[in-house]
Parts: structure tokens; sequence; C-alpha cells
């Protein structure tokens, strides 16, 4: 059988001719107004899976609060992309956030030691890019990202970074193929479910909550130089959304009530996290899980419930909205911190559970030393997310660390909370 070239059907006649007509729609990049846009941009939203096309994907619930996921940061910002003509329509929108962060370092050389000093850079963050299907391989994306790019560049924005999937071919065609990203970083998004019964500590580990100034003072020291560590820390962990930060000490160390006397003489090992609420901001649903997975899991839960004393660690139910804390500030030394830390992580599943959450998550270099203290599911996690920049300005404010995006990964990243 030989095919007739250039011949097509009647269908497929009017499916180009639908598509030439929906591609020739003009669209005008604005300012996120809420008062008349909350409803439209609730829509797009809701009809955008995050994740690859055609396998398990997460569904968005922002609680009635598109800004929600930026609003945390020093400056923000929310365009939407709305069709010409007479009948006007959102289509598309994205969210962009500013902040001053570490970039690299430098020595201070002095004639009583050598010292790191850090150097900022003030960046923006891409967040939240969403098209409605109906709408996409139109460009609109692109004139999103540019648009936004701009309001960067007119704040004074030296670089700009964004997250994505690593196999998300349609966003990584977008920021690397056609607007300039380059990629940058691969870091690991550890998830864990929450159990419906609390995990045990070990009695080896002592745990003490520090105050906002004491975390912060730690912080500074600490995590000076680490990558895109923010200067506004102090604004992070005053945070009501902070809910806490803890430090684990092996049994019989104490915490000194400083930052100066607890790092001159630091104790064997000990871990350090603090715990953000995201589940006051936005809810998650798991889509596209196969339906023998989602038997198992309810079977599970099932079981749990009937023989509770047995204590097993039965998967929450993920497949209606649930939500999470995030986890962020993971530091510590010492033989013994990867232990620690994963008494930490038991602590933080115990406060999620009383706080209704559905898992708990965080976010490590790929090559982070204390990833190995991290509980968490295979199936849940990332453990190569990706992260692309580029830059904006054509000066820097430091020329010594020169071109970041250039620059090596380190062995560790600080996630900014407010950026999940």
């Amino acid at each position: 059988m030989t095919a007739a070239v250039g011949v097509c059907s009647r269908e497929e006649l009017v499916i180009r001719r639908a598509t030439q007509v929906t591609r020739k729609v003009e669209v005008m990049i604005r300012e996120y107004d809420a008062q008349k846009d909350l409803a439209s941009v609730e829509e797009v939203e809701r009809t955008c899976e995050v994740g690859p096309s055609g396998t398990v994907s997460l569904i968005i619930d922002l609680l009635g609060d598109p800004l929600c996921r930026v609003r945390h940061s020093p400056a923000f910002h929310m365009l939407v992309a709305e069709t010409c003509g007479s009948q006007k329509l959102i289509v598309g929108l994205i969210r962009g956030c500013i902040k001053t962060i570490v970039c690299g370092k430098k020595t201070r050389r002095s004639s009583a030691a050598t010292a790191s000093i850090p150097i900022y850079t003030k960046a923006g963050y891409i967040l939240g890019l969403r098209v409605s299907p109906a709408h996409r391989r139109m460009g609109i994306g692109q004139k999103l990202v540019v648009q936004m790019e701009e309001w960067f560049r007119s704040n004074g924005s030296e670089y700009v970074y964004m997250a994505t999937e690593k196999d998300n071919l349609a966003s990584l065609g977008l920021f690397t193929g056609r607007c300039g990203y380059a990629k940058f970083r691969t870091p690991a998004l550890l998830v864990q479910p929450v159990f419906a019964h609390r995990l045990h500590l070990s009695p080896r580990a002592s745990l003490f909550r520090l105050q906002p100034d004491e975390a912060e003072s730690l912080y500074r020291r600490y995590f000076s130089t680490v990558e895109f560590f923010p200067r506004d820390i102090d604004a992070v962990l005053r945070n009501p959304l902070s809910l806490a930060t803890i430090l684990a000490l092996p049994t019989g160390a104490s915490w000194p009530g400083s930052a100066d006397r607890f790092l001159s003489h630091p104790p064997s090992s000990w871990a350090v996290l603090s715990i953000w609420d995201c589940n006051s901001l936005f809810r998650l649903e798991v889509r596209g899980v196969p339906l023998l997975l989602r038997g198992l899991a309810w079977t599970i839960r099932a079981v749990d419930r009937a023989v509770p004393w047995l204590r097993i660690p039965s998967v929450p139910n993920l497949f209606r909205p649930f939500g999470g804390y995030f986890l962020y500030g993971i530091g510590g030394e010492g033989p013994e911190a990867a232990k620690l830390l994963r008494v930490l992580c038991r602590h933080a599943h115990n406060m999620a559970r009383e706080g209704g959450c559905g898992v708990v998550a965080t976010e490590v270099a790929s090559c982070e030393p204390l990833a190995a203290g991290i509980p968490h599911w295979r199936r849940l996690s990332c453990e190569e997310d990706l992260w692309c920049v580029k830059r904006l300005a054509e000066e820097y404010s430091d020329g010594t660390v020169g071109d970041w995006t250039r620059s090596p990964p380190g062995s560790s990243i600080f996630v900014d909370p407010r950026e999940v």
C-alpha cells in the first residue's frame, strides 16, 4: 500500500485548520490583579499537572492564594498571559521572587588566621510557570519568562535560576533551548510519608530547640559560604511558618546558649535542621498512580487500622489533597552527625503527624555528606532534580567569583523554604 502525499481526510483538514487558527492567538503579558484574576488563575492551575506528561504527577491547590509560594520573599511578582480581543482569557502565568544569596567565597588572610568570606549576589527565582494545555507550543511560556526577566533586571538581579525535573523535556526545551539557561545543579528531593504512628527517638541523642536569634547566629557561622544561603536568614527564621530549629547532640552534651561558644568547642558530633510549614500554604494530590498500587496502599492502611499494635508503616492517602512540612538548614559535623540527623528527621515526622501532614520533604545537594541520615522513600523522591541558571547582568557586583554559571558545585547547598 502506498500513501498519497499531500492528501488528508476531512477530519484531518478540520483539525489542521483549527490548529492554525488557535496558533494565531495573541496574548498580552500583564501584572496579576488579585481582584479580577483569581478565578481564572485557579482554573489554569487546575488544568496543569506538575511533572512530565504521561507519568505520576502532582496537582497543587494553592488554597485561594496564587502568591502564597512567593509572598514571603523580600520582593515578588506575578504575571499573567491574557488573550487579546473581545473575549479575554487568562491562558498562562508565572511567578518570581528576588533575594540576595551567597554565590561563592573569597579568602581573607590576616596575621592571625585565614578566613573565608561569602560573596553575595542578587538573584531572581522563577517558579510556578503554567500555560493551559490548549495554548501550549505557541510561545506564551517564553513571553512570560522574558517579561519576568525584565522585572528581575529592573530590580538589580545579576542572575536568575529555576528548578525543573530532569526529564521534563518541554521545560528544558524552553529554558535551556530558547531562553539561554544553563544546567547548573542537580540536588536530590527526598520525601518521606507521614505514618499513622509516632516514630521512636534514640535515647542516645538530646534535642534542643533554639531560639530564632540563636539559630540565626549558628546558621550565619556555619552556612556563611554555602551556595544559595540567603542574606536575610533572620527573616526566614522569624517567619511564623518556620516552626522550629532543632539541634541534636550526643546524650550528655548541652547547648551553651551561644553559637560562638558552641562552634569554638563543639561536641564530637552534632546535627541541626529547621522545619517550615507548607501545610498552611498549599496542598498536593498525586495522580497517575496505577490502580494496583493504589489498592495496595489502601489495603495496608486498612490492616494497620485493624491491628494498630503491629505498627505497620502504612502509607497515608496521597491520592487526595495533603500537606507537608519542609526541612531546611540541614547541617552538622562529626562521625555520628548522620545518625543524629536521622533522629531530627524522626522528630520532624512526629511534628508533621501532629500537624495533620501527609509527607515530610527536604532538598539537598546531590553529594551532601549527611544525606545518608535523611529517611525517605525512593518512589516518592527525586534523586536528581535540576536547577538551571542564567546570567542577567553585564557586570558583577564582585569579580572574585567570576561567572557563577561556570562555577563547580559544592558539597552542600542551602534550599530556601520560601521557594518550595
